[in-house]
């Protein structure tokens, strides 16, 4: 869908973060920033840089500004959309073969009437679910018939919607192995070429992805991601990407442990040592966090680290897009789970673009 460019340069007050760059001529430099843009949207760079899309996760709300920044009423920001939660396992199978597509309906209509893509998430996954699973106490061919079961009605009805499908979710601890789940536990490992077999038998227009966390770093969880495709391809099953979270910090805080954002060159490497695998990779689900409240100097080094992230997937072929995990800082999710951290995303509460967004672009634009 085409929505008519308002260029625009937005004042803030002094609590606010910094003003919008001009977006043409010589009052740009004077401004400081590095470089002019002209008012085009990141999915509309992207899409200029030869790449498919920049989204964001949905979560429907009565909102007027947050659908109005969701629906490029600006620029064209977006063209992809990803549900928050309401293809989640509690939320669309919360009874044994009982389902509920209400909310999923909703997502798919919104992607729909805005001709956006729609990358589904998730099938198979150790959380948020329901009850019945962990309490059945299943044998290995009942659970894996309540996989495929699951499968066929939640990847079947959208497939011919679903560009993407997050098939398997987070199924590594941090030092590579396997995570306890009910999944893991009765079948083993091979659960999951089983899901990917279901996904592609259901779903099979649907590109097929790995998805998980941490994977940015290059450590021992990357190592164990490269094996799990590996697994998937020798059992003659499809696996078409695999999705790196990018839950992401501009400074050490108290839930990264001390970590931050990797240099591009780690990211870089990291991206390609998938590629080469043959499987596209994306960054599925990027936030920045940081401690709150924000300062203009952390706003600047978030800038930087929205430019460098997607600056790393400008420089490798196979990235193929980026999602964001929200529009506002408004809704976002790290306040609830991180205390003290947030201001994570690119639009700020009011949602006023924050100068994480102008990097972001930038790096689309030049990386």
């Amino acid at each position: 869908m085409q929505f008519s460019q308002i260029a625009a340069i937005l004042a803030f007050t002094a609590s606010a973060v910094a003003a919008d760059p001009p977006r043409n001529g010589g009052d740009c430099n004077k401004a400081g920033w590095n470089g002019c843009y002209n008012p085009v949207g990141l999915a509309d760079a992207m899409k200029q840089r030869g790449r498919e899309f920049v989204g964001f996760a949905l979560t429907i709300r009565n909102d007027s500004a947050e659908i109005s920044v969701q629906s490029n009423t600006y620029e064209e920001d977006f063209n992809s959309v990803t549900p928050e939660n309401d293809m989640k396992w509690e939320v669309t199978e919360p009874q044994r073969n009982v389902f509920n597509f209400n909310g999923s309906d909703k997502i798919v209509q919104f992607a729909t009437s805005r001709n956006y893509e729609l990358h589904c998430h998730n099938l198979v996954w150790h959380s948020q679910l329901p009850p019945w699973i962990a309490a059945g106490n299943f044998s290995n061919a009942t659970l894996i018939s309540i996989m495929e079961n699951h499968i066929k009605n939640l990847a079947g009805r959208y497939a011919d919607v679903c560009t993407r499908w997050d098939v398997v979710n987070e199924a590594l601890n941090e030092d590579g192995t396997y995570r306890s789940s009910p999944w893991y536990n009765t079948i083993g490992e091979a659960f999951l070429p089983l899901a990917f077999k279901f996904a592609a038998k259901y779903s099979p227009k649907s590109k097929l992805y790995y998805n998980d966390y941490n994977l940015e770093y290059n450590g021992n969880k990357t190592v164990g991601a490269k094996r799990i495709v590996d697994l998937i391809k020798s059992y003659g099953v499809r696996i078409d990407g695999v999705g790196l979270q990018a839950h992401l910090t501009i400074e050490p805080t108290p839930s990264s442990g001390g970590g931050v954002t990797p240099s591009q060159d780690t990211l870089e490497t990291v991206l390609k040592g998938f590629t080469k695998k043959g499987v596209s990779v994306v960054y599925t689900e990027l936030d920045e966090r940081m401690v709150v409240p924000a300062t203009k100097a952390k706003l600047e080094l978030q800038r930087q680290q929205f430019k460098t992230v997607a600056s790393s997937c400008l420089a490798v072929k196979g990235c193929v897009g980026i999602t964001l995990w929200g529009v506002s800082d408004k809704y976002s999710w790290i306040p609830g789970v991180f205390a003290g951290e947030g201001s994570a995303l690119v639009w700020d509460e009011n949602f006023q673009k924050k100068p994480a967004y102008y990097g972001m672009l930038e790096g689309i634009q030049k990386g």
